[in-house]
């Protein structure tokens, strides 16, 4: 099952970078992006690192924000980190939403 995960993750990324280099948009690529980033929070990261996850997070969302002042290639840059940031959002969601689950309904710490 990890092995899920770990693919869907990769996948997620690799189909976010292409999408972000070529400017491709499409609602149904977002359900996708959407439901690859699920399976990798639920069969890939471990929810008891949720504080480290979040952290990554809002030191990507930092960066993303910072991203376009760079010559040349900061719209570039600020589309790959934007997609990647997206992409993102459900995996830390899905994480805290499983670590709240466990903490909260099935007692564990």
């Amino acid at each position: 099952m990890k092995n899920i995960g770990k693919w869907s993750y990769f996948l997620g990324l690799l189909v976010a970078v292409i999408v972000a280099l070529i400017g491709f948009q499409a609602s149904w690529l977002s359900l996708i992006l959407l439901l690859l980033g699920i399976l990798a929070a639920v069969f890939f990261f471990d929810s008891d690192d949720v504080v480290h996850i979040g952290i990554r997070y809002l030191v990507l969302g930092a960066v993303y924000t910072v991203m376009d002042g760079i010559p040349f290639i900061g719209p570039y840059l600020t589309g790959i980190f934007g997609a990647v940031f997206a992409f993102l959002g459900p995996v830390v969601l899905t994480v805290l939403v499983i670590w709240f689950f466990k903490k909260h309904f099935m007692g564990k710490k």
